[in-house]
């Protein structure tokens, strides 16, 4: 279905009983990153609430680049559980989705059951993950210069991309990508909230999430430290859970689907919102 959020319009996909789980996928990808996991999640008895992003799949592409700041994406999350009745909800975020699964949980505590970040941990720990983190990160300075970042992406059929990403689903997301507009609107994330001048701001110190979190990262990820996810912890006030997947990508929803279903499914299950009569 397609949702309206004032100067956006969500494709959105909800199906199921239960307690709602928003899932939120990244860059370049679309809901249907969740494939394999939303089944089981259903099956387990859950509600799961997928939405593509602004900018991504079927959604809007705003072509404001300040459209796609975290304030509007955390207000997307907000608007949509508003326009679904839904007072509070497990997040669950991927990439992109889970930088903002984490700002949404720190800013609106109140709409936030539980948390769970794949690949990406809390963006305070992700600036401070040192220079190794800094290396693995090339490519968003690069995704700075409009028009530059497109053709390197684009050319030859999307060979720079094929080739660095290693992403087990790139026929999908090049097809997606050679959309009139669409890789421009996919880069908006990077260029409203990674531009090089904002990094020379002292940081702002986002609340301490105070819901239950879980932060699951994989041993073959290409652009993510390990570090940057443990060091969430210090940023949690709630709950913390770590866990380690051995020899999964960073799309480890698709390397590893099963170990990444029974992983939310167990997570969320021992923060149920039903509290156990005494």
């Amino acid at each position: 279905m397609f949702v309206e959020l004032g100067d956006v319009t969500l494709n959105v996909r909800d199906e199921g009983t239960g307690e709602p789980v928003v899932l939120l996928h990244g860059w370049p990808d679309t809901g249907d990153l969740w494939r394999h996991q939303t089944p089981a999640l259903r099956a387990a008895g859950y509600r799961t609430i997928v939405p593509d992003l602004r900018g991504f799949g079927e959604s809007s592409r705003p072509t404001d680049v300040a459209s796609y700041a975290m304030p509007g994406m955390v207000g997307d999350v907000v608007g949509l559980l508003d326009w679904l009745g839904v007072e509070r909800a497990h997040l669950v975020g991927h990439d992109w989705g889970a930088a903002i699964a984490w700002m949404t949980a720190a800013h609106a505590p109140d709409r936030v059951h539980t948390v769970t970040a794949l690949s990406v941990g809390h963006p305070a720990a992700f600036r401070s993950a040192g220079w190794a983190q800094r290396e693995k990160s090339w490519y968003m300075l690069l995704f700075q210069f409009r028009g530059i970042a497109e053709e390197w992406l684009r050319a030859n059929d999307f060979r720079n991309l094929r080739d660095w990403s290693g992403h087990p689903d790139i026929e999908r997301a090049v097809a997606r990508l050679s959309e009139p507009d669409a890789l421009t609107a996919s880069l908006g994330l990077y260029r409203a909230n990674l531009a090089p001048e904002s990094l020379l701001a002292p940081p702002a110190v986002p609340p301490p999430v105070t819901a239950p979190a879980m932060g699951v990262w994989s041993t073959g990820d290409l652009a993510l430290t390990e570090a940057q996810m443990t060091g969430s912890a210090g940023h949690v006030a709630g709950p913390w859970r770590y866990e380690r997947l051995e020899g999964a990508g960073h799309w480890l929803q698709l390397d590893a689907p099963a170990a990444v279903s029974e992983l939310l499914a167990d997570f969320i299950g021992r923060h149920s919102m039903v509290t156990a009569p005494a």
